[in-house]
């Protein structure tokens, strides 16, 4: 499929076909990168996305402590030489 570069005020964009945005499922916000002299358009990346529901569902299974033992006020120099307020 073949689109014209067109003027948009300061700027110049492209119009994309419906069809094109049906497929690809393209819509709101999107990145724009430049690879091999090519622009390719993706779906903004949330790579935090789903953390909410991830971290309730580990509370809920008791999957949410601490994986490195606590190790606060063992030592002799946490002992002897900090000076705890």
């Amino acid at each position: 499929m073949k689109a014209n570069i067109v003027r948009i005020g300061n700027s110049q964009g492209i119009r994309i076909p419906k069809v094109l945005l049906e497929q690809t499922q393209l819509s709101g916000e999107v990145e724009l990168e430049v690879r091999h002299r090519a622009i390719v358009i993706r779906s903004v990346s949330r790579p935090r996305r789903g953390w909410a529901e991830q971290f309730r569902a580990m509370t809920a299974h008791g999957d949410d402590r601490l994986l490195d033992p606590d190790t606060t006020g063992r030592s002799s120099w946490d002992r002897d030489e900090w000076q705890w307020e």
